[in-house]
């Protein structure tokens, strides 16, 4: 994968300065006017579902899982999704992902949403939505909606708007 050193490790309490620094400085102020931004600040990420990449003790990436609903079905948001500028290219964002992924599915989780390109999502599973099945609340080009079904059929007749799953803390 790497020509170093890479740890993917279960976020940690204390990870959360450094965390909203690495966003800090690769999404900048734009990142608070997004819509899946906007959906995240209103409820906790679901720290047990979400990984750090580290080289030695510098962390140089993050992905969270949010708890939400599209209607009424249960759902995890993902993302942010952050590798540091220098170190994109190399497979930490697939390994991320993957850590989240397969720690959602241990979870019972169903399905995993996120905003974002399909040619890279796609690799790991993420289908476009088709239009009209999902909303957010706000602005957000639906061709770059994608589920990822953790469970066989889990999107079959699942469509609604997405918000923050309130009944998981």
């Amino acid at each position: 994968m790497t020509d170093f050193s890479l740890l993917i490790l279960p976020e940690q309490p204390d990870d959360g300065p450094a965390i909203e620094r690495l966003y800090e400085r690769t999404f900048g102020p734009g990142r608070f006017a997004r819509t899946a931004y906007r959906l995240r600040e209103e409820i906790a990420h679901r720290r047990e579902l979400s990984f750090t990449a580290r080289i030695g003790t510098l962390m140089v990436g993050s992905s969270r899982l949010t708890p939400i609903r599209i209607g009424t079905a249960p759902a995890l948001l993902l993302g942010p999704l952050t590798i540091e500028p220098p170190f994109r290219g190399r497979g930490i964002g697939r390994g991320l992902i993957e850590a989240s992924l397969e720690a959602a599915k241990k979870a019972g989780a169903k399905l995993v949403l996120l905003v974002g390109d399909e040619p890279y999502y796609g690799r790991m599973g993420f289908k476009r939505v088709p239009r009209g099945k999902v909303t957010l609340p706000g602005p957000v080009d639906a061709d770059r909606i994608l589920v990822a079904e953790l469970a066989p059929g889990a999107f079959d007749g699942v469509s609604g708007p997405v918000r923050p799953d309130w009944a998981v803390r």
